[in-house]
């Protein structure tokens, strides 16, 4: 595989991944995914979502696995070939591009970055077993779960005002928790989520642990990093929104990023800082981060990588 040069080459296999993917395939690129593998999961954070409601087509409801094993295979009906590895290099100083992977290595006559971004977590105890079970870093996606009830949001920053505004249009309460006593949120933000009537703030606190049966949060534990007191608080939801991290490491110094690491792609495109490489998805997006909207990125990324080898 070596030696062979493919027209394309995707890199990652979330909604954007898979959608460049089918788009690719019907156009005859033959695309080859380098979907990941463990611990990077093939078909990205829809693979840890319980249930999506909010994606177009499915009334009911889809569990996100299920809704990613449906994208799989209908690139793969296409004629896509996934291979389940992970990227550890890549050489885009000239074309074809080479791609180095865990068994081996890819050329590449276009490359679409796909990877994603990943969400910061607290790292309280009890996080990740309440993960999806009333711990979520996604407020638009799982808020409607948490009608007439209390959750909490951690940050302090644009992003927790962001979640803890939104989410008062579902919960009955929504207590945010920020480890210092003033906020970084810009002044608008602050002001937004000061004058909610449904928000309310705890100061130089963090969450120390997340408190359940087993199955479904019930509260947490709340440390004040001054006093070092603890407090149980009453909640059935917790919104982690201290950040995303793009998953770029790999092409860092290789293609331009922005200051928090995002793909910079020309405004209306998904084209990067290096002609033949497409980024689209999470991994170029820190406003949206929605399944539909990365879909429509790698959608947009497998048409510019049709008229660029056309040209």
């Amino acid at each position: 595989m070596a030696d062979n040069v493919e027209k394309v080459v995707i890199i990652g296999s979330g909604p954007a991944g898979y959608t460049a993917a089918l788009y690719a395939a019907r156009a005859a690129l033959k695309p080859m995914v380098l979907a990941g593998s463990v611990p990077n999961l093939p078909g990205g954070q829809l693979m840890i979502t319980t249930v999506i409601e909010n994606f177009p087509g499915f009334p009911k409801g889809i569990a996100g696995p299920e809704l990613m094993d449906l994208f799989k295979a209908q690139a793969e009906r296409f004629g896509t070939r996934i291979v389940e590895e992970n990227v550890v290099e890549v050489d885009l100083t000239s074309r074809p591009f080479r791609i180095k992977h865990d068994t081996g290595e890819t050329k590449a006559e276009a490359i679409i970055v796909a990877t994603g971004a990943s969400a910061v977590w607290s790292g309280a105890k009890g996080e990740a077993t309440y993960r999806n079970r009333g711990v979520s870093a996604c407020a638009t996606c799982d808020g409607f779960f948490f009608r007439g009830k209390e959750v909490l949001v951690v940050g302090g920053g644009d992003t927790a005002m962001e979640e803890a505004t939104y989410l008062t249009l579902h919960a009955s309460k929504v207590t945010l928790v920020h480890r210092r006593d003033q906020l970084r949120a810009s002044k608008v933000m602050q002001d937004r989520a000061r004058n909610n009537p449904k928000i309310s703030f705890l100061w130089d606190s963090v969450v120390e642990e997340v408190l359940g049966d087993g199955d479904k949060m019930q509260g947490a534990s709340i440390k004040n990093v001054k006093t070092g007191a603890l407090t149980k608080v009453d909640a059935q939801g917790l919104f982690v929104a201290i950040g995303h991290k793009p998953n770029t490491e790999v092409f860092a110094g290789k293609l331009d990023l922005d200051d928090k690491g995002y793909i910079k792609t020309a405004p209306g495109t998904t084209r990067t800082s290096v002609p033949g490489v497409f980024a689209a998805g999470d991994v170029q997006d820190s406003v949206y981060r929605q399944a539909i909207t990365a879909a429509g990125t790698g959608c947009m990324a497998a048409i510019e990588v049709e008229r660029f080898l056309a040209h």
